[in-house]
């Protein structure tokens, strides 16, 4: 059927008759102008995309009347401009979809039909780690090692940016995703197939959010939600309610954005903003830069809103053109956006939108902090973090606690390190990484590191040479402004040299520590540091040896590598002595905000931008080297570790089964809250003792040869031995951490894999008990595909996270959550019992469902299936079953 909304599309430029857009002014409706402008993308989406099948005119309406209908859990579709994909992710879509087309074949249909629709961008930056740090040839040598042991993934990824129409593959060494999307990628406007419309995307990333801080609507999907956005359909999503957060006052002078964005996260963590949008707006807004504004965003999935937007204003035009896009389409964008009402001017409260609710950020509040020891959204002001750490040694375990005996807390480990002794205590500094296109995409904080090393040194300070430092930029633009600047050869100094283009330390690939650092730790038990300018620090995620992680500014990472440890306290205590005796304050070598502002203005410049991502594709001389198969179907090796031909569609017809009961489910594990998608799917090493290390063993491999899960995700065979793997497991049916749990009909402990593997062949099925946030933490799809191979049907859980929530639902396990007031403690459940879980034959969104114990105990629980489609879903076994039958049929 045609457009119903075809009347109100015409010309940007009378000049251009074939260039287009759809009009909204012409609705001539009062509530458009009160949409807040996250909203308003929605809306225009689902008019330009209107077609009374997938999108329908309710569904327009019921955009239009936000207001009213917020609150009433309406389900509405949404059209993404974009998808965008990163190499963890983006292997097991590109595996996906390669299986997709044999299994379409053997259904009868024409697999060439399995195609992204929709521009697709994958950037290859999660399979670097720092393996060489403080030399000068660092960076080549860790490129080298992440080519010999991804060969093999990276050959495969070049065969689907060959094979699949409308997938860019951008290579190996160029950045990490979401500054390559903020400085390249993103449009703001697109200007395709003839009409102009505002960009969006979603992303295999939870932190694709950071492009909202350009004014570009995007948020983290499931790897399997993002498959299908490629393959044409909408995201059904409920629409959400949207925080308006006002922005007050100026930035004190000391005060960096990771600062403002670390008070802005517990903020919101108390306010409670998950699946709701959170939309900026205030004068404050106005004295952010687009860096500034794109580091807020990063870290949404922390404060856990959908996304957190910025619309678009002159700022954000003004960046466009500093970082080299075309000023034909710069023009262009700006009066599109002026024509639909969606450029914005923060300082004009006329424009202020209706929001759900209201709350108010005083930036001249802010104050120089961290977050840790264990979570992004426990903020510490710096000037507490010496009383904070202490207190956290002798607390309970936990969030804030280690729980050290009061009369281990000042413990001290001494060790031989390249012919020198030093000594390790709790607090001590062992990993300071600036990493992370969370700081490491703006040039105020990363010149302010680089001008605070040059101070440093030339006050005649040093880093100790155990401490494993590193420097990992977003983009070569980076590199490029600070040697054109001259800090980096004191950054290098310090021990910060470049060690890859790539997230590296931020998601566990901080490679090895010194065998006698490790020793120590281990000998003391103690609570070793790790420091990162990034934007996740779970336990276990950093590194296995770092119990505490802190996330600080990119100068405070230095600061913190300086002093070897967390227990300073800098306005009372030096940086350290020089070789005069000179005690150094941190005070004497931190940079003014005009220093840095001066030194930006004068290299941050376009050009630089343009020579940078001109030659992105072609710039890396071993991707190019890379032979791939032309073939439309994939030829998979049976020999392969990490590319094999995944089970998920094993037997698939295109008659659709009735679900079923769970009757007499085991619990395979047993969770508290918090629990997130690294417990369930570590991205990290593979341990030597675990079932995905026996696995490789027993094809062949040598421990150097495992490489790490992230780089096997397009193995099941891994994956699924990694499934809730990680060394920090806390299952309640254990007195201690480990990955493992009770197979209950021997009475023995196992490995979970191994005790999921005696459940599946007695005919067993399983479940997961779990408490709040189950699932927080990066959008990982493995999360949901580990589980469902292990046999898990169904979740019990208190909360889940939004995309971890999606992803089960994606793969056909059931996410059940407990009543209101409800949860394992005031139920009386163990987790030893046996569940059966009542399915109806009629189902609807968010219903109550009847689930009978062993016990002779019966209570209900929401399956939290939240929309008809994914209630479509179910039926069909899973999201990417569904668009099989679809394609073939």
């Amino acid at each position: 059927m045609s457009n119903p909304f075809v009347w109100i599309v015409e010309p940007l430029d009378p000049k251009q008759p074939l260039k287009k857009f759809f009009n909204l002014s012409k609705l001539e409706d009062v509530r458009y102008a009160r949409l807040p402008f996250s909203i308003r993308v929605l809306l225009e989406a689902a008019i330009r995309n209107c077609d009374e099948f997938l999108v329908k005119k309710g569904d327009v309406e019921n955009i239009l009347n936000w207001k009213v209908v917020q609150h009433k859990n309406v389900e509405v579709p949404f059209k993404p401009a974009r998808v965008i994909l990163q190499d963890f992710t983006g292997v097991p879509a590109v595996v996906d979809f390669a299986a997709m087309r044999d299994a379409v074949k053997k259904l009868g249909g024409d697999p060439e039909k399995i195609n992204p629709v929709c521009p697709a961008d994958l950037v290859i930056d999660h399979s670097i780690q720092v393996d060489f740090n403080r030399r000068s040839d660092s960076l080549q040598k860790n490129q080298d090692l992440e080519f010999e042991r991804n060969k093999e993934r990276f050959e495969f990824l070049k065969w689907g940016s060959q094979a699949f129409k409308n997938m860019r593959i951008i290579p190996p060494g160029s950045g990490i995703i979401h500054q390559v999307n903020l400085e390249y990628l993103a449009r703001v406007v697109m200007d395709q197939d003839g009409h102009y419309y505002p960009d969006s995307v979603v992303g295999t990333d939870s932190h694709t959010t950071m492009i909202d801080g350009l004014g570009v609507l995007g948020w983290g999907v499931g790897g399997i939600e993002a498959e299908a956005v490629m393959l044409g359909q909408p995201i059904s999503m409920v629409l959400p309610e949207v925080v308006g957060y006002k922005l007050l006052g100026n930035p004190q002078p000391l005060v960096t954005s990771t600062d403002i964005v670390l008070t802005i996260t517990k903020h919101l963590r108390q306010v409670g903003v998950v699946g709701k949008f959170v939309e900026f707006f205030g004068p404050g807004v106005a004295q952010l830069s687009i860096a500034d504004r794109a580091t807020i965003a990063n870290m949404c999935p922390e404060y856990g809103a959908t996304a957190a937007y910025f619309p678009v204003d002159d700022i954000s035009i003004g960046y466009l053109i500093q970082t080299g896009r075309d000023k034909e389409k710069v023009l262009s964008t700006k009066k599109y956006l002026e024509a639909v009402g969606m450029l914005r001017d923060f300082k004009n409260s006329s424009q202020d939108p209706d929001f759900t609710q209201v709350v108010e950020l005083d930036l001249h509040t802010v104050v120089p902090c961290c977050s840790g020891p264990k979570r992004p959204q426990d903020k510490v002001a710096v000037s507490d973090m010496k009383k904070d750490f202490e207190t956290c040694l002798g607390a309970k375990q936990g969030f804030k606690g280690f729980q050290i005996a009061p009369d281990r807390h000042n413990s001290m480990v001494k060790f031989n390190f390249e012919g020198c002794d030093f000594e390790l205590t709790h607090g001590s500094v062992v990993i300071a990484a600036i990493t992370s296109c969370t700081n490491t995409s703006n040039p105020s904080v990363m010149l302010g590191a680089g001008l605070l090393a040059k101070k440093a040194v030339e006050a005649g300070l040093t880093v100790k040479p155990y401490v494993k430092t590193s420097l990992s930029p977003g983009s070569g633009v980076v590199t490029y402004y600070l040697r054109e600047s001259g800090v980096m050869s004191y950054l290098s100094q310090l021990g910060f040299d470049v060690v890859g283009y790539g997230c590296m330390t931020c998601i566990g690939n901080s490679g090895p520590l010194p065998e006698s650092v490790v020793e120590a730790i281990t000998q003391g038990d103690l609570v070793a540091v790790g420091v990162l300018s990034g934007n996740r620090n779970f336990e276990g995620r950093v590194h296995p040896n770092t119990r505490a992680n802190y996330l600080a500014s990119p100068p405070l990472v230095i600061a913190y590598a300086i002093a070897g440890t967390i227990r300073i306290d800098f306005e009372k205590e030096p940086l350290g002595i020089n070789a005069s005796g000179k005690k150094i304050f941190l005070k004497d070598i931190w940079p003014t905000r005009n220093e840095i502002q001066a030194v930006e203005r004068q290299f941050v410049i376009p050009g630089m931008f343009k020579e940078v991502y001109q030659k992105i594709e072609t710039v890396n001389k071993s991707w190019n080297a890379l032979d791939a198969p032309s073939d439309k179907l994939y030829t998979w090796n049976p020999k392969s570790t990490y590319i094999k031909s995944p089970p998920f569609f094993d037997g698939l017809t295109l008659a659709i089964q009735s679900p079923k009961t769970i009757e007499d489910a085991y619990v395979l594990l047993s969770f508290g809250d918090s629990v997130t998608t690294d417990h369930i799917s570590p991205a990290g090493n593979i341990a030597r003792n675990s079932p995905a290390a026996r696995y490789l063993t027993s094809r062949g491999l040598t421990p150097r040869e495992f490489n790490s899960y992230g780089s096997r995700r397009g193995n099941d065979a891994v994956m699924a031995r990694g499934t809730f793997a990680n060394i920090r497991l806390v299952n309640k049916f254990l007195d201690k951490q480990g990955p493992q749990t009770v197979h209950f009909p021997s009475g023995e402990t196992l490995d979970v894999f191994d005790a999921a593997e005696r459940y599946k062949q007695a005919g067993h099925p399983l479940i997961v008990l779990a408490g709040k946030e189950y699932g927080a933490g990066s959008s990982r799809d493995w999360a949901a595909k580990g589980p469902f191979l292990l046999g898990v049907k169904a979740v019990l859980a208190e909360s889940y996270e939004r995309i971890h929530r999606s992803n089960l639902v994606g793969m056909g396990v059931i996410p059940l959550q407990y009543l209101p007031g409800e949860d394992a403690g005031t139920l009386g459940l163990t987790g030893r019992e046996r569940y059966t879980i009542i399915i109806p034959e009629k189902l609807k969104p968010q219903m109550n469902i009847q689930i009978k114990l062993d016990t002779g105990k019966t209570f209900h629980a929401i399956m939290r299936f939240d929309t008809d489609v994914e209630l479509t879903y179910f039926y069909n076994g899973g999201i990417l079953n569904y668009m099989i039958r679809k394609m073939a049929s």
